[in-house]
């Protein structure tokens, strides 16, 4: 696997987030494989770009959904035209200036390389809550926090 392949994969990434920033389903769904696979914070199951993109569109025309506010933590490869990238992410909910902790996520992306483009195979946001451990939250929120004071 080529040394650059993080970059390309951290930009697949990037690039899926801010389709979710600007609410642009059609821009997120266009980043998935055909049988690409997402799972949302609430456990809904899409499969492929037109499923996703139909699940996407009311979502995003029937609530304000918050931006994220993301971190890539780790980026490896799982052979030559495969890779997985681990990130943390909250959101700030319209009308507010910080973190809502409740809503923190972690986030998995597995990417795959097909006719020498990256598409996303999965894409999974699992709620961060840390059940018993609150301190674990706390710690995540400030992490992020710590992205918008730069």
């Amino acid at each position: 696997m080529r040394i650059s392949f993080q970059g390309e994969i951290k930009s697949l990434y990037q690039t899926l987030i801010q389709a979710w920033n600007k609410r642009d389903a059609a821009g997120m769904a266009e980043q998935f494989a055909e049988q690409g696979v997402q799972i949302g914070f609430d456990g809904s199951k899409v499969i492929g770009q037109k499923e996703i993109l139909s699940h996407l569109e009311p979502i995003f025309e029937n609530h304000p959904t918050a931006p994220y506010i993301t971190k890539v933590k780790d980026i490896r490869a799982l052979g030559t035209d495969a890779a997985i990238l681990h990130a943390i992410a909250g959101m700030i909910p319209s009308g507010k200036t910080e973190i809502e902790p409740s809503v923190n996520t972690h986030q998995t992306l597995v990417a795959v390389k097909k006719d020498n483009t990256w598409q996303v195979e999965l894409f999974q946001n699992t709620p961060a809550q840390f059940h018993g451990r609150p301190e674990l939250v706390e710690q995540m929120t400030e992490e992020l926090n710590e992205l918008m004071e730069k």
